[in-house]
């Protein structure tokens, strides 16, 4: 007899134990944490590599002891006799699991289990075996828990959710014990005469479990290397006589079980790997939009799924409307049938308008998830009339977009603002680039709970692209903080996905993914084109460039020189290619990479126009010092003075809702003062005229 511990995934703890006690009757178990332990013969220990459907390891226990210093690992090993477990010539590898305030690497406790196997061979035959990370002949894991380290062969080697039938997979695939843990749960593997549906199977892991199930084909069947393979106790006659029991007892499968995904590339691979696993004669695969197609079966049944379901906020706006539909569909087509989809997104299933029936917590790899079970009752399908266009969120909106079209005749630009948190419980702002709409979230209340904000987000996300007739692709989810420092420009994504859009005939490119803020300030469009009516035969400065964009309205005006200057490397380059983008070239155009504020001190040209949009604070490493522009912007524009020519212009300006420009010390430079914020504030943006300060400052001469 043997001490077992077999493993599983967080979640399927009680699902494990019951299919043990259904493997192995005669033995008692015991339930922890992530596994179940029990005494077992060799035999059992076998069958439960070859048929578990939950378990990922089986591990037979060699030593145990108590740790109280690092040299405890060592004696504890060494108590194994490990050439009764492999020859001198084999490879091994380790395992370390674990680590308290004694042994806080578990690299370091898996070099001291090491230490303790080589030396001993070395000692007992004056040869040592070779460790390997890659197809090691026996492996070995130590669990440290607390004070008490347990060492352990194991018997399974690669984990035992690896059926070896995958030829490919999709995107972010389900795990295989996963899929039959959710077999298990739907209750579809208690009924297996009934129909089992997956409308978005992927690359087939659910289908192909089920039909091995259904089958009672053993998961281990295609496994050809074990842990035990080169175990020196392993007793292959047991082993064969459990491989040819197992199938003789495969049958077959008396059940439909239908396929469908709307990508035909993933269709083919669920069928190569459902072929691979023996069982593609036994599912019928389709391949349609799920929430449109109907697969011919007369009887109601099963529906298991993994949805996409989006690991960011931002990666749920497209695919609201998607569950919205699927609600609809599965109320009209799939009635009295039971329905079990898994999601890392409860509020996602919300948009299917129906009722659970229970709900399940479980790990997909190391994404938290619920397994939620549904029953396609007379109450579930029933179909609720939803007026989204009659919330107030809607019509405040559907008001905001008629107001928009009168101005914009007006103006000659495709980005533009439409809602600026105009309710307060819909706290977001909406920004049109072309045809996508950016949706920026700001920060809630510290008193609104954050599953009420969540849900009022989802609500905006949903509404939105009917609303706007977008496609729900094109719209674009961030939430905005206040920003200080390296956080102002922060990347959110690394698509480099570009969108070109248009301003009053300046062309820009934006990238409404990557970063908090899309490449063009849209508070700005104004006090751009006063750049570009003050730029004729001037030379020009921007500093705080950014992306360029001032630059490019100063050049198009017929400006003499431009000179843009910015710290980032990556906007100068952005400002770059904007200045192509305008078929703008020539050495009159100059691109400096340089921290403004010391730039600045040492700069010795004159300029006729001097524009300034510095952030409100900064401490990036590339600078010296911090920037504060309450307290530093007078010593900025005395800099900035310093280098422009008599009677010359700064237009400065900033987004600090507190600032006080320093009047008095700005007279004494010999600054005349006239307040821009009001005649720069674009219709769009009324709704705040806090957006930013702006002035133009005028040498007195």
């Amino acid at each position: 007899m043997f001490e077992l511990v077999v493993t599983g995934a967080k979640g399927l703890d009680e699902l494990l134990q019951s299919e043990l006690q259904q493997l192995c009757p005669e033995r008692a178990t015991k339930l922890k944490p992530g596994q179940v332990l029990l005494e077992a013969d060799l035999a059992d220990a076998y069958r439960i590599c070859l048929h578990s459907r939950l378990a990922n390891r089986v591990l037979l226990k060699l030593a145990q002891g108590m740790v109280d210093q690092a040299d405890d690992l060592y004696r504890i090993a060494d108590s194994v006799v490990w050439s009764e477990h492999f020859d001198v010539h084999q490879t091994f590898m380790i395992d370390f699991i674990g680590t308290n305030r004694t042994i806080n690497n578990s690299q370091f406790g898996a070099l001291k289990i090491k230490d303790a196997i080589v030396d001993q061979f070395n000692s007992r035959m004056g040869k040592r075996p070779s460790v390997s990370k890659i197809n090691a002949d026996i492996r070995i894991q130590a669990r440290f828990w607390r004070q008490e380290l347990a060492i352990y062969l194991d018997l399974s080697g690669k984990s035992l959710h690896q059926r070896q039938y995958r030829q490919d997979t999709g995107k972010a695939p389900l795990k295989e014990h996963l899929a039959c843990a959710m077999l298990m749960r739907s209750g579809w593997a208690e009924n297996m005469a009934a129909p089992l549906y997956d409308p978005m199977c992927g690359s087939g892991t659910i289908v192909i479990e089920a039909a091995l199930m259904a089958a009672n084909i053993p998961p281990g069947r295609n496994r050809k290397v074990w842990g035990f393979s080169r175990w020196r106790k392993h007793d292959d006659t047991v082993w064969q006589q459990l491989v040819e029991q197992a199938e003789s007892e495969i049958k077959p499968i008396q059940t439909g079980i239908f396929a469908n995904d709307i990508d035909s590339r993933l269709v083919q691979i669920a069928k190569s790997n459902a072929r691979a696993a023996g069982v593609e004669a036994a599912i019928q695969f389709s391949c349609a939009d799920a929430v449109k197609y109907v697969p011919e079966i007369e009887t109601a049944g099963y529906l298991v799924s993994n949805p996409p379901y989006g690991e960011r906020l931002s990666e749920v706006t497209a695919l609201l409307p998607l569950f919205d539909d699927l609600g609809l569909h599965l109320k009209q087509h799939f009635q009295n049938w039971k329905l079990s989809l898994l999601t890392s997104s409860r509020d996602l299933f919300r948009q299917l308008k129906l009722s659970a029936k229970k709900q399940y917590q479980l790990m997909n790899g190391k994404l938290e998830c619920q397994l939620v079970n549904y029953d396609m009752d007379e109450r579930n399908c029933e179909i609720r009339q939803t007026q989204p266009l009659n919330s107030d969120f809607a019509n405040r909106l559907v008001k905001n977009i008629q107001r928009s079209k009168k101005w914009l005749k007006s103006q000659n630009t495709d980005c533009y603002r439409i809602y600026d948190a105009d309710l307060p419980e819909y706290n977001v702002a909406i920004d049109c680039y072309a045809d996508w709409l950016v949706v920026q979230e700001y920060a809630a209340p510290k008193d609104v709970p954050e599953n009420k904000a969540r849900q009022r987000i989802h609500q905006i996300l949903a509404a939105l692209p009917k609303i706007m007739q977008a496609d729900p692709e094109k719209v674009v989810l961030k939430v905005r903080e206040q920003q200080k420092g390296k956080e102002q420009y922060q990347k959110l994504a690394q698509r480099h996905e570009y969108l070109q859009v248009s301003e009053n005939g300046a062309k820009f490119q934006v990238n409404l993914r990557d970063y908090l803020d899309t490449g063009l300030f849209l508070d700005h469009r104004i006090t751009r084109q006063l750049v570009q009516q003050r730029a004729s035969g001037k030379h020009v400065l921007n500093l705080f460039a950014y992306t360029g964009s001032v630059s490019v309205h100063a050049a198009l005006g017929k400006a003499t020189s431009v000179t843009t200057v910015d710290m980032s490397h990556t906007y100068i380059d952005w400002a770059k290619r904007n200045f192509q983008l305008n078929q703008l070239n020539g050495s009159q155009y100059q691109f400096i990479q340089a921290d403004c504020t010391t730039w600045l001190v040492d700069h010795q040209a004159k300029y006729d126009l001097i524009f300034i949009d510095p952030p409100s604070f900064s401490n990036s490493k590339r600078m010296d010092n911090t920037w504060d522009v309450q307290r530093d912007h007078v010593k900025l524009l005395t800099q900035a003075k310093r280098c422009l020519k008599s009677g010359g212009e700064i237009i400065f300006s900033n987004n600090l809702r507190r600032f006080n420009l320093d009047n008095e010390a700005l007279k004494t430079l010999g600054l005349d003062i006239e307040d821009w914020s009001q005649k720069t504030l674009p219709e769009d943006f009324k709704r705040n005229p806090k957006i930013h300060h702006c002035w133009l400052l005028t040498d007195a001469g």
